[in-house]
């Protein structure tokens, strides 16, 4: 099981992304995602959006039954709290965002054996602790909409809200204690700490101009890529795989986690809010240095360095995004869009040798998924 202190051994399964990023050398797949990669089209626009959406819910359809299972136990952990607060934790609970942790979760645990309610309660666990990191994230970020609807900090102030994810977090961690491998409870809680140090670690970069590319891969495999690591780490846990395909889809998962976090960060910059149904722009406003800004500065002049730092002190988020798509060659968003697809298809290529079942199928597909929804951002 990982913890934050042995994250520098699963940063090693990024190398490839790293010197991509720092020395432009190519990533190497393996012959059969390199081979599927190249006989998919192109897509842009809304014919890409419509394309992602769709392949999404295939992959989803799969385990249909089990997210509804998993839909109707998160809903219900709402009466678990003090009727004084049921109300909020209702509001919390209630939106309904893409559930690509639970989805995850149970793939992975069909894909090592048949789903059970044990995957049913680590995906609710794993749900529970990401909802809780949002409520967080929207008070720092001073967000007034997420999943379409005002956020609980914009309804109800700051404190509530912090105290609200805290509830969150707290009552995660106690679910995860019910498992009768205790190693899975502990697992949680150390991804849980993880997950927090990273938002922490981002907080204090902040405005940070010597953040570099290594830092910010850091910060998202903490933040993001640790649970979507847990999750399908410990499915394959309770289908009791064998130590060697549960170390396999571990690193799919931190894989695909960390890939994720890029385009949600390419999102906030390139993205819609109409179509998102949450404010966008955040990051930069309140000067958090993603992947696209870090990459325009890695080569930026002097002169476009002062003008970046002035676009975003100002809060001129659409000339600074404007920066960000026009490089002198593909972009700085451009290329960001490329290191997160890379990262999907290394991460497509290290389930080789998993044995083949619809199950695993469908967690290569959820990252040919994840690759549509990068290329309609593309510029």
């Amino acid at each position: 099981m990982s913890d934050a202190s042995s994250y520098g051994v699963h940063r090693n399964a990024l190398q490839n992304l790293r010197v991509a990023l720092t020395t432009h050398a190519s990533p190497r797949y393996s012959r059969l995602v390199e081979l599927f990669a190249r006989s998919r089209p192109s897509l842009t626009g809304t014919a890409a959006a419509t394309s992602s959406a769709g392949s999404l819910a295939k992959v989803a359809a799969l385990v249909q039954p089990h997210l509804e299972k998993v839909e109707a136990r998160i809903v219900q952990q709402a009466a678990a709290f003090d009727p004084a607060i049921e109300g909020y934790v209702v509001y919390a609970l209630g939106s309904r965002g893409k559930r690509l942790r639970p989805l995850l979760t149970l793939l992975a645990g069909g894909a090592t054996g048949e789903i059970n309610s044990g995957h049913i309660d680590l995906a609710v666990i794993v749900e529970l602790i990401h909802i809780a990191t949002l409520m967080h994230d929207d008070v720092m970020d001073e967000a007034e909409r997420r999943r379409a609807q005002p956020t609980a900090n914009a309804r109800w102030g700051n404190s509530l809200s912090v105290l609200l994810g805290d509830c969150l977090f707290a009552h995660a961690l106690t679910l995860s204690t019910n498992f009768e491998n205790t190693g899975i409870g502990r697992a949680i809680a150390r991804t849980a700490a993880t997950v927090c140090s990273g938002e922490m670690i981002q907080t204090q970069r902040k405005f940070d101009l010597n953040l570099g590319v290594q830092d910010y891969l850091r910060i998202v495999e903490m933040k993001t890529g640790s649970l979507f690591s847990v999750a399908a780490e410990l499915a394959a846990v309770i289908s009791e795989a064998d130590p060697g395909a549960i170390e396999r889809f571990k690193n799919f998962g931190f894989q695909i986690g960390t890939a994720y976090q890029i385009y949600d960060d390419c999102v906030d910059l390139a993205g819609n809010e109409g179509a998102t149904g949450k404010t966008l722009g955040t990051d930069l406003r309140k000067g958090k240095f993603t992947l696209p800004v870090l990459i325009f500065l890695r080569s930026a002049t002097e002169f476009e360095r002062e003008r970046c730092c002035q676009l975003v002190l100002e809060e001129r988020v659409e000339e600074m995004i404007e920066l960000l798509k026009n490089g002198a060659t593909n972009g700085a968003l451009n290329e960001s869009i490329v290191a997160g697809t890379d990262l999907i298809r290394e991460a497509q290529g290290g389930l080789e040798g998993i044995g083949s079942n619809p199950y695993a199928e469908a967690l290569f597909f959820l990252g040919d998924a994840l690759c549509e929804m990068f290329d309609q951002l593309r510029v």
